[in-house]
C-alpha cells in the first residue's frame, strides 16, 4: 500500500521521526530525520482511531480502547494502559497530553471551528476529562482547523492566546537549554503551537520540535499536525520512509480519510 495522505501523516510523520529521541534528547535541529529504531508510538495509534471514529461514525470511548488494546506496547503512559485494561471505561481526570496527541484529524475533518471544538472535547473526555485535558486538545484541534483554512500564524496565534490563554510569547531558544521531559498539556501543546509558528515548511517544524527534548514524539506529532495543516506539502523522502513504518490497515484508512475530505 502508498500513503496518498497529506493531512494526518503530517501528525504521524513527526510521532515516528520524534521516537527516536523521546529518551534519547536532542537539542539541536541538527538530527538524522530516519534511523533504523523510529517506529509510531501510541500518538499514531490513538490518531488512527480517531480517524476510523470520523469515517465511520463509531464511538471515541469504544473505538480508542480497542485501537489501544489490539496495538498493546507502543508507549502509552501508565494512567491510560490501566484504563486499556479495565472494561469499564471511565475517564480518569488527566491533563497529560494523550488527547492533544491523537486529535489532529478532528482539526481537518470539519468546516466549522464550533463543531471542531465540540467534538475535540468529546474525543478528549473519554480519557482526559479534566480542563486542562480537554482545552489542550481543543487548542490543538482549532490550530489545526486554522491553519488548514489558511489563516496566518499571527491570526493563529491571537486566536489560541485569546481563547485558550496560552502563553506563546516565548521562543524555543529561549527554553531550549531548560526544558525537560513534560507529559501534561500546559508544559508541551503551547511549545508543539510555537514550533509551528516558527516555522519555515514541514520538515523545519518537525526539526524544530524534536531540538526542544522533553517528549519528542508527542511534541512532533501535534507540531506535525498544524505543519500538514498550514504548508500543504509534506517532502516526498518523509513520506515514503513513513509508508515503510505503518500497517496496510492504517495507510488505508489514510488514504480513505483524504478521500472522504475531497468529496465533501
Amino acid at each position: 500500500m502508498k500513503i496518498k495522505s497529506n493531512t494526518i501523516i503530517g501528525a504521524i510523520a513527526g510521532d515516528i521521526i520524534g521516537s527516536t529521541y523521546e529518551w534519547n534528547n536532542v537539542k539541536t535541529t541538527s538530527f538524522k530525520l530516519f534511523t533504523p529504531v523510529s517506529d509510531f508510538t501510541d500518538d499514531t495509534v490513538l490518531t488512527m482511531a480517531i480517524v476510523d471514529c470520523l469515517l465511520n461514525d463509531l464511538d471515541f470511548s469504544k473505538t480508542i480502547w480497542e485501537y489501544g488494546r489490539r496495538f498493546y506496547g507502543r508507549g502509552y503512559g501508565s494512567h491510560f494502559k490501566s484504563w486499556l485494561h479495565n472494561e469499564v471505561r471511565k475517564p480518569y481526570n488527566s491533563f497529560g497530553n494523550g488527547a492533544a496527541m491523537r486529535v489532529s484529524p478532528i482539526g481537518f475533518a470539519y468546516d466549522n471551528l464550533e463543531k471542531v471544538l465540540k467534538t475535540a472535547k468529546m474525543s478528549a473526555e473519554v480519557t482526559h476529562n479534566h480542563p486542562e485535558g480537554i482545552k489542550g486538545a481543543q487548542a490543538i484541534a482549532a490550530t489545526v482547523f486554522l491553519a488548514n483554512i489558511g489563516k496566518t500564524k499571527q491570526e493563529i496565534k491571537h486566536y489560541i492566546q485569546n481563547t485558550f490563554f496560552y502563553d506563546l510569547n516565548f521562543t524555543l531558544d529561549s527554553i531550549r537549554e531548560s526544558y525537560t521531559f513534560e507529559v501534561s498539556c500546559q508544559g508541551s501543546v503551547p511549545q508543539a503551537i510555537v514550533a509551528f509558528l516558527e516555522s519555515t515548511d514541514y520538515e523545519n517544524a518537525i526539526r524544530l520540535a524534536v531540538s526542544i527534548g522533553g517528549d519528542s514524539d508527542t511534541i512532533a506529532c501535534m507540531t506535525g499536525g498544524i505543519a500538514a495543516a498550514y504548508y500543504k506539502k509534506i517532502p516526498t523522502s518523509i513520506i515514503e520512509f513513513v509508508n515503510t513504518k505503518l500497517p496496510n490497515e492504517f495507510i488505508i484508512l489514510l488514504n480513505e480519510f483524504d478521500k472522504a475530505l475531497l468529496n465533501e
